[in-house]
């Protein structure tokens, strides 16, 4: 892997996020085969979604903010994952006075969803951003960690772009509206990569306040949305879908964590 050496870092971390992102829109894009979805299978997938977004929030976000933070990482990770929380809250309120989605709590629930898998993509471009700009600025030799980081993001992200456009669909969205806002919820890493990789040092002590912003944001939007919906279409097959959600997660943060 000697050939990285010959990019700067935000060139890395460039590639590196438009991999990660390709994989999301590749997720996404699965609704232009799929030609409708039933209830059982709208639950399934809300209820999928779930599960990976609760082992998201403990393998992916809390685990390594905790590793990350420095002395008195209770206090940073307790912050950040109370105020990713509220955000959700706060959004899920003026959703409702705003009524966007009035008469319709389907679609409420994929509006915030959205909002929320797009916010945890930001803090996984971020991590990979400050892999790479640490890699090319010489702080770390680790260049097979920081590719297989890229590799297990970008997996990760495929599901995630399924979880994102396909209960859009369910919804009455076009397959080109799905995909299109699927795969933009992975557009933000490409952003945040480079920005990470432009400014690696300030980053490194950003970050744990980010992942557990994340982890707040996901574990509100599974407690008051896909839980409460997907279980409404039945409790068996809702309870399947998200202990394979958290299943299939897990496995992907593990191997490739």
């Amino acid at each position: 892997m000697d050939w990285l050496y010959n990019f700067s870092g935000w060139q890395l971390a460039l590639m590196a996020t438009a991999f990660t992102w390709a994989l999301t829109a590749a997720g996404a894009a699965l609704v232009f085969i799929c030609k409708n979805v039933s209830d059982s299978a709208f639950s399934f997938m809300m209820s999928s979604a779930a599960g990976i977004m609760l082992a998201s929030t403990f393998f992916s976000l809390l685990m390594p903010a905790m590793e990350m933070a420095p002395d008195y990482s209770y206090l940073i990770l307790t912050c950040g994952f109370v105020l990713g929380g509220a955000l959700i809250i706060v959004t899920d309120i003026l959703i409702g006075k705003l009524k966007l989605f009035d008469g319709s709590a389907n679609k409420r629930s994929c509006a915030v969803m959205c909002i929320a898998v797009t916010m945890h993509n930001i803090p996984e471009g971020l991590a990979v951003g400050v892999a790479f700009g640490a890699l090319a600025s010489g702080q770390t030799a680790g260049a097979v960690a920081a590719v297989m980081l890229a590799v297990g993001i970008g997996i990760q992200n495929f599901p995630e772009g399924m979880c994102v456009a396909f209960p859009l669909r369910a919804n009455g969205l076009s397959r080109t509206k799905s995909f299109l806002i699927g795969q933009l919820s992975g557009a933000v890493e490409i952003v945040a990569g480079v920005i990470g990789a432009l400014a690696v040092q300030a980053v490194n002590g950003i970050l744990p306040w980010a992942l557990s912003f994340s982890a707040g944001a996901m574990l509100a939007v599974v407690c008051s949305e896909l839980i409460p919906e997907s279980f409404a279409q039945g409790k068996i097959k809702a309870t399947i879908g998200v202990i394979f959600g958290f299943a299939l997660m897990m496995i992907l943060d593990i191997a490739f964590g």
